[in-house]
């Protein structure tokens, strides 16, 4: 599926992309095509630009997640976008499809998370330790389906791996996410964990954006079948 095909917002400051999973964002040592690298390709061509085009990242999601990426397409509007995460005035929700269903139907989870570079991977403790950052999220349950719960997750911090070793931590492991204990994997090597929704201040207008990413690939399939034969206990 093509970039063009994938935007679901676009002006002259920003583009807003649905992501695959199993795509990287930016480059890294596995020498992939990055997202950004793509985006790049199609501002360069869509408006005839010469020479090198401006893309700068807002925030990123996992390789094995889908869903919203911003994109800035000018310096102004990717200081201003950095500064609205600073403030935590950007509002990211996902979808979660998780293996068991949470003691607690709704709940903010507040933890510490420690990173593991050599690992790749997020640790969870409920109390500060060296090297931990305060980790927040909100969840709530939307939909039983047949041997899973999907989740509505907000996220009030952006930390590395945060959604994942949260709901690991809490006991609701997100489907094929492996590294952090799920049972199987995913066929396509995807978590089922979705960017579904951002709602922002837009830097120059400053007026409300609110943005909804439609499900795609794995994560669209799999919501569809499970709903088909969803649970009536």
């Amino acid at each position: 599926m093509n970039i063009e095909n994938r935007i679901l917002y676009e002006d002259n400051h920003l583009i807003v992309i649905n992501k695959l999973a199993g795509e990287i964002v930016q480059g890294d040592k596995t020498g992939d095509i990055p997202l950004i690298e793509s985006v790049k390709s199609y501002l360069k061509e869509k408006y005839q630009k010469p020479g090198n085009v401006f893309c700068g990242l807002v925030h990123r999601i996992d390789r094995p997640v889908s869903g919203a990426v911003i994109f800035a397409k000018t310096s102004k509007a990717l200081a201003r976008m950095n500064e609205l995460i600073k403030l935590r005035k950007i509002s990211k929700k996902y979808i979660a499809v998780v293996e068991k269903e949470p003691a607690i139907a709704e709940q903010h989870l507040v933890n510490y998370l420690t990173r593991n570079e050599k690992l790749n991977k997020s640790f969870v403790s409920n109390k500060e330790t060296t090297g931990a950052v305060i980790a927040e999220l909100a969840y709530k349950v939307i939909e039983h389906l047949k041997n899973y719960t999907v989740l509505e997750v907000e996220l009030l911090t952006g930390r590395h791996h945060q959604i994942r070793a949260q709901l690991a931590a809490n006991g609701t492991i997100i489907k094929g996410d492996l590294k952090y204990g799920a049972k199987r994997s995913n066929k396509d090597g995807s978590i089922s964990l979705h960017a579904y929704s951002i709602t922002f201040e837009h830097p120059t207008t400053h007026q409300t954006i609110h943005i909804i990413a439609p499900l795609i690939g794995e994560m669209a399939h799999l919501i569809n079948f499970l709903t088909q034969n969803k649970s009536t206990t």
